[in-house]
């Protein structure tokens, strides 16, 4: 089959074309699977822009919970919800007191000043499902607070 040198550019073309054509639609059985969606069972805060939690300090406020001791020190410190949250939102990460390789869960201290004044460093360890409060600190008064295990930490030390 003799093909003509005029219609030459076009066969190439042509055969190209199909080249293509073939190799796109074996590539397309070979993209990956899509990651599945971490599910809640919070609610989403509407007013954030989706954040990967794997990527820094997630500041939405919707996935917050408390600990026990978070909830004894808040009392004791005279530190309300309100402001553990605005403090989780506008607060500067304090990297020296952060713990962002913990095993379990990134934790990040938080410092800033209340609505009374006061200058707090809260530590927030941010795992997959939620942020949960670890503690709360004034860093400028030394309150007297009688809280679950306060002690046990000083139990096996010299």
């Amino acid at each position: 089959m003799a093909v003509n040198k005029k219609w030459l550019p076009y066969v190439l073309i042509i055969i190209l074309a199909i080249a293509v054509i073939v190799i796109k639609q074996y590539q397309g059985g070979k993209e990956p699977a899509p990651k599945p969606k971490t599910t809640t069972t919070k609610p989403k805060d509407p007013a954030s822009n989706p954040t990967d939690r794997d990527k820094g300090f997630d500041r939405r406020i919707s996935y917050l919970e408390y600990s026990n001791h978070a909830k004894c020190r808040m009392q004791c410190r005279r530190i309300s919800q309100a402001e553990v949250e605005e403090i989780m939102q506008e607060g500067k990460i304090n990297y020296n007191k952060s713990d962002l390789k913990n095993a379990r869960c990134p934790r990040y201290a938080v410092e800033g000043i209340t609505n009374d004044d006061q200058r707090v460093r809260i530590v927030y360890a941010q795992c997959n499902e939620a942020t949960t409060v670890v503690t709360v600190i004034d860093l400028d008064t030394d309150w007297t607070c009688d809280c679950p295990g306060d002690d046990d930490k000083y139990k096996n030390r010299n």
